[in-house]
């Protein structure tokens, strides 16, 4: 790794970043290989509007996304590929509720994989940074949960859960294309058959945050060794990723939650025709045609 220099920071810590804003784009986006091939950009611009890089910071920052984008091509596209086939061998048919779950699961454990293995990136960018980009990211955070007020919690319960299922609804219609009136109202009546609780989902975003705030003061004040440094951040991940798993007051919730929006989806598959299973087989294909050629550059 790179030595702390005003020229370049070891800032490699942006991969966390990175596995975000690729599961994002994997899930809603209709041109994965042109967002992908301006990740570089894009990286660097969600990094900077968290923790306001100086211009000290920034060529460091740049071509280390650069490293991460080379590293990510060459080691976890395929991963991607093999998920999507797989979401494909599903569609011949009416993948099962159990099937369901082991996507999520593989999916989620693909996701913690790339994060662990970031840890110790991580932990030295949190070594470097200043008390006023911490701020900067807890400001950024406070902004974030306003807009998700604004989004979500806008009218009452009625509107609330109009509101999710439109989001629902933009997503299978990228998948499947356009749905009948009649699959309309059953999609509508399974999804607000899912529990809906957009306050415990507030907190719970603003405890996830709290805890990082307070880590990354914490390594900031009292300059650990990087090993200390890294077994805090990587006890921190793995509790987030737990978080719903765990015993606790909202155990409950959570398993109906999990449960609820697998069986919304298998719902959804279910009443799906064989000419939009078509559409999302192709769909699938095209995805799978970019990630190859990404990973093939």
């Amino acid at each position: 790794m790179e030595k702390f220099n005003t020229q370049a920071l070891p800032h490699r810590g942006a991969r966390y970043i990175f596995v975000i804003l690729l599961l994002a784009l994997l899930s809603a986006c209709s041109s994965l290989k042109l967002a992908y091939n301006n990740g570089d950009t894009l990286l660097f611009w969600w990094l900077d509007a968290y923790i306001d890089l100086t211009s000290d910071q920034k060529p460091g920052v740049k071509s280390d996304i650069g490293d991460l984008l080379h590293w990510h091509r060459k080691t976890q596209l395929q991963d991607y590929v093999h998920m999507l086939r797989t979401g494909q061998r599903q569609l011949q048919g009416t993948p099962s509720v159990a099937e369901l779950q082991a996507d999520y699961r593989e999916a989620r454990s693909r996701a913690e994989t790339v994060l662990m293995k970031a840890v110790p990136d991580m932990a030295e960018l949190a070594l470097k940074l200043t008390p006023a980009q911490i701020t900067a990211m807890e400001t950024k955070f406070d902004k974030n949960n306003r807009d998700f007020r604004k989004k979500n919690m806008k009218g009452d319960r009625t509107e609330q859960m109009k509101f999710r299922y439109k989001k629902s609804m933009e997503q299978f219609e990228l998948w499947f294309g356009n749905f009948s009136r009649d699959q309309e109202s059953m999609i509508r009546k399974a999804s607000d058959a899912r529990p809906l609780d957009n306050e415990l989902w507030l907190d719970e975003r603003m405890r996830r945050q709290q805890r990082i705030v307070e880590l990354a003061r914490k390594i900031q004040q009292e300059r650990p060794p990087l090993a200390v440094a890294e077994g805090w951040i990587r006890e921190l991940v793995k509790d987030l990723f737990d978080r719903m798993e765990k015993p606790s007051e909202r155990k409950g919730f959570f398993d109906a939650y999990l449960a609820s929006n697998v069986e919304f989806v298998h719902t959804v598959v279910a009443l799906t025709t064989p000419q939009q299973k078509e559409h999302a087989h192709k769909r699938l294909q095209g995805w799978i045609d970019d990630l190859n050629a990404l990973a093939a550059k």
